[in-house]
């Protein structure tokens, strides 16, 4: 039996191995990205996807971490990922030719395996009744998989899929488009993106410009 005067500070998380959890994060142009956990960022076509995944790709590598993608549908440019300064030889990149399941798998592999700062699945592009089909309970093995690591989980979508099983939801739009010169000459100069980063239930706004 164990004494009142035993249960002080520091000998409960020995005794019984329990460890004070502090959440690890990196910082993005959306907040706080947290390790050891699953982030799902999603928005429709021109809503920033990818423009936002290249920026935690950049950000990763220029802190010399190695970041792994999986390319579901084969459509990552490496020159549009060089441009926004992602440093391609710090990205292992793996084309699934299609198959959602199979980068699933191949995510939950890496992130278990260590040695990577962040692993992304992009699902970007991949048809929404072949996401629909994705089991709840393989959302949940990889948000298992990927606890107790210093890894970040990211799937990029078109619609928030994973529920429950994400820590961080952030869900891209686009505000307005942003125009050079006058009319009739006018040219594209980029867009203006706003982001809502929800976690615990509390969303935070934020809005950012990706210039073309």
């Amino acid at each position: 039996m164990i004494g009142a005067t035993r249960l002080r500070g520091e000998q409960i998380p020995v005794k019984f191995g329990f460890r004070e959890h502090t959440e690890e994060t990196f910082p993005s142009i959306v907040g706080d990205i947290p390790r050891g956990a699953l982030t799902e960022i999603a928005g429709p076509a021109s809503s920033g996807r990818t423009s936002l995944l290249h920026s935690l790709l950049a950000n990763m590598t220029s802190r010399q971490e190695f970041c792994a993608l999986l390319d579901v549908e084969n459509t990552f440019d490496p020159e549009s990922a060089a441009t926004a300064e992602v440093r391609l030889s710090q990205v292992l990149w793996v084309r699934c030719g299609g198959n959602a399941e199979h980068a699933l798998k191949a995510a939950d592999m890496l992130a278990q395996g260590g040695g990577f700062g962040l692993v992304a699945i992009d699902l970007g592009d991949t048809p929404e009744k072949v996401i629909r089909r994705i089991p709840l309970a393989a959302w949940f093995r990889l948000r298992h998989g990927v606890e107790n690591t210093r890894t970040a989980l990211i799937a990029v979508a078109q619609q928030i899929h994973a529920r429950s099983c994400s820590a961080l939801k952030i869900e891209l739009s686009c505000q307005r488009t942003l125009w050079r010169g006058q009319l009739p000459g006018c040219f594209l100069h980029g867009l203006e993106l706003a982001a809502q980063a929800t976690r615990n239930h509390c969303a935070q706004k934020h809005t950012f410009t990706v210039r073309r």
